[in-house]
């Protein structure tokens, strides 16, 4: 049997537990066995002789390893395009589908890698992923390609097998060229659930599935996907009232709103998370609580996009449960997930007021929220028996100097929300604040050199 590697962290500054009862600790160990937290506490070294490694904390604030609720890995090489940067959602897709109708495999993998290596590198452990585009003559086990690029890394994953089956010449937004009919889709569902989902403690990789959107998925394709998931016991994914058009579009072809519609074919329930819900009213915030029905807040991508706020302070006093993603890095244009824990603390001081986002509850929204949208219970927390995902990012720079308070600092100051260390299930996935499994300037080369090959230069929007 192979030996447990045995980690101590030791002496770290702050942390952040994600435990409410005791939420923030100051001066602790933490004590790793193989994937798991063991122990949290004070000396620890006393106790623990000669572990495998030691990390030392002295200067540094500790958090459990963010969890990234909704991306689309392949945008990273559709990154800051002009024919788009002032566009909105709608004219942004219907460009942007043109481009990604030019994928390739090897295009699909190396993004996922660029993507994902971000997120590790700001503090992300786990990551969900919504890849929707299957263009014609390509292979269609592309999803197969972004899980073995979170294998590469180290991350935990949480694909989503995304769709597309409403063509323009039915009606919807996307060109026919990148979608697929309900039975190759279920077929694709079937294959990817039986190679690759395991839903034991500690799993590295969980299937759901994202029918795309409201605007590009027929009817039938939600309750056939919805049938499918609660069958095997996996979770439903999709995009829901982030534009105006998008409600206007529901209204017009639909009869109703967003939610409405959703809710009529069985989406709703904790086995269901929504990517945005910028645009739900009053009422439908309160079923979404009573359904416990989840949501993946997407600050920066809502900005960039100029779709609007989301009402999370609305959400949150409700009970909603809400947690925190980046969005695909054509719409951000970044998988920086530290940087999105501050844009969420700042944006809602001018939604809700000054007093109505805390630092605390943007951590929890990115933690515990995140876990809990994902249908998880041994992540998102630093204690005993919970996943040993860590970020450990280090204060002793001048862009923290004069910071009073070590946890507050890590969103409201510093020049760089790059991790010093940072651990997935037990092992070290960053370290001197350089990813470990891969070399991050032949990555770069790389990906420079694929994005080079997608047609980003038409006419502007």
């Amino acid at each position: 049997m192979e030996k447990s590697n045995r980690i101590l962290i030791s002496n770290a500054l702050a942390v952040f537990t994600g435990e409410k009862n005791n939420l923030r600790l100051s001066g602790m160990d933490i004590y790793i066995e193989g994937p798991e937290i063991k122990l949290v506490g004070k000396n620890l070294s006393r106790k623990i002789k000669r572990p495998d490694r030691k990390i030392e904390a002295r200067n540094c604030v500790v958090i459990p390893g963010l969890v990234n609720t909704h991306h689309h890995l392949y945008q990273t090489f559709t990154r800051a395009i002009p024919a788009v940067a002032n566009a909105k959602l709608f004219d942004w897709l219907v460009y942007l589908y043109e481009v990604w109708a030019n994928l390739t495999p090897e295009m699909v993998y190396t993004s996922a890698l660029v993507g994902l290596g971000e997120l590790l590198l700001t503090g992300c452990t786990t990551s969900a992923d919504q890849f929707y585009v299957f263009p014609e003559g390509q292979p269609t086990n592309l999803i197969d390609s972004e899980i073995a690029a979170a294998k590469k890394l180290g991350i935990r994953f949480h694909p989503t097998h995304g769709s597309m089956s409403l063509g323009r010449s039915r009606g919807g937004l996307p060109p026919d060229r990148v979608v697929q009919n309900e039975e190759k889709i279920l077929q694709e569902s079937e294959r990817l659930f039986t190679k690759f989902h395991n839903p034991e403690k500690f799993s590295m990789c969980r299937l759901s599935l994202a029918p795309c959107s409201p605007f590009s998925v027929t009817k039938e394709l939600l309750k056939l996907s919805a049938e499918f998931a609660r069958q095997k016991q996996i979770y439903l994914h999709t995009h829901l009232a982030e534009t105006l058009d998008e409600e206007k579009f529901c209204l017009e072809k639909m009869g109703k709103r967003p939610f409405e519609y959703m809710e009529e074919v069985g989406w709703t329930g904790r086995d269901v998370w929504y990517a945005h819900c910028v645009y739900l009213n009053d009422e439908e915030i309160k079923k979404m609580a009573r359904t416990k029905t989840g949501v993946a807040h997407c600050p920066v991508s809502n900005l960039r996009l100029g779709s609007g706020i989301a009402p999370v302070r609305k959400m949150l006093n409700e009970g909603v449960n809400v947690s925190l993603a980046v969005d695909g890095s054509a719409s951000n244009d970044s998988s920086n997930m530290l940087a999105e824990l501050r844009q969420c603390l700042l944006i809602h001081r001018i939604k809700s007021g000054v007093d109505s986002m805390s630092v605390d509850e943007v951590l929890l929204m990115a933690t515990v929220g995140g876990a809990t949208v994902l249908g998880r219970n041994d992540i998102g927390k630093i204690a005993p028996g919970y996943a040993a995902d860590i970020a450990i990012y280090d204060l002793n720079k001048i862009g923290y100097a004069g910071a009073s308070d070590p946890i507050e600092a890590l969103l409201l100051c510093g020049s760089s929300q790059i991790a010093r260390t940072v651990l997935v299930n037990g092992k070290v996935v960053v370290d001197n604040y350089r990813l470990k499994n891969i070399d991050e300037n032949n990555l770069i080369k790389t990906a420079n050199r694929l994005s080079r090959k997608l047609p980003t230069g038409g006419k502007k929007c």
